[in-house]
């Protein structure tokens, strides 16, 4: 298991494959993520590495966390996440990670905050189909109708589905395939949407329920080692 990304959501667009047939994407913008910290076995108790994202003025970063940031050499950053990982995938503190950490045609599951709607009703929060709209049914068509019992047990039980809050809550997007990635432009390209606002944070892995493609970099996709193979493609 090697490092996921944390990437910024820039939008949706749309490309086009070799067919001439249009593709829906959303455009990640991966520039300036690098490891900030690691976590081992011996120290922590799991391997992991920590990914910072996004500037930060120091006087906006805690003491201890500023304290870190020197430890690692690296500047503060907006958003910081973990990222599970085999001992052997590790990854050096400060190294800076590329686009081309994903390859075009594989698949990666996208986890992320949704959108915020406010206190919807039961057929738009879980799609119940309402009331008849006719045979006695008025004004409550769109209503979830009878919640309960009567004397036996009496009460509503927890969870039932009802009106509520809708939304702020964190999803996983799987199978999500890679149409094209720019590493000059730090840009990863994913066919579909994910959830979250544009300029929101999310977490990008390699699919869990989808074969890995060979050609996969390990450790990770290093932007030092994408530069030296857009050099050696050039000579």
């Amino acid at each position: 298991m090697r490092t996921g990304l944390v990437a910024k959501k820039v939008g949706m667009t749309r490309l086009f494959n070799t067919d001439g047939n249009e593709v829906p994407v959303t455009v990640l913008d991966v520039n300036g993520v690098q490891v900030v910290a690691q976590r081992t076995q011996e120290k922590d108790g799991y391997t992991a590495v920590q990914l910072g994202i996004g500037a930060r003025k120091p006087s906006r970063v805690s003491k201890p966390l500023r304290g870190q940031y020197a430890k690692s050499k690296v500047e503060p950053k907006h958003k910081l996440v973990e990222f599970r990982v085999d001992a052997k995938n590790m990854v050096d503190v400060g190294a800076e990670l590329a686009a081309s950490h994903f390859v075009p045609g594989q698949f990666v599951d996208v986890a992320g905050t949704t959108l915020g709607k406010g206190f919807a009703g039961a057929m738009k929060r879980w799609n119940f189909r309402g009331l008849e709209a006719s045979h006695g049914v008025s004004v409550a068509h769109r209503s979830h109708g009878s919640t309960g019992q009567r004397q036996d047990p009496g009460k509503v039980f927890k969870g039932k589905k009802m009106a509520g809050h809708l939304g702020v809550e964190r999803v996983t997007v799987q199978n999500l395939k890679v149409v094209s990635v720019d590493d000059d432009k730090g840009f990863v390209f994913l066919q579909g949407a994910i959830p979250g606002f544009e300029g929101g944070y999310v977490m990008v892995y390699d699919a869990v329920k989808k074969k890995l493609p060979e050609k996969l970099p390990y450790p990770a996709g290093l932007k030092a080692k994408a530069a030296a193979v857009d050099a050696e493609k050039k000579d």
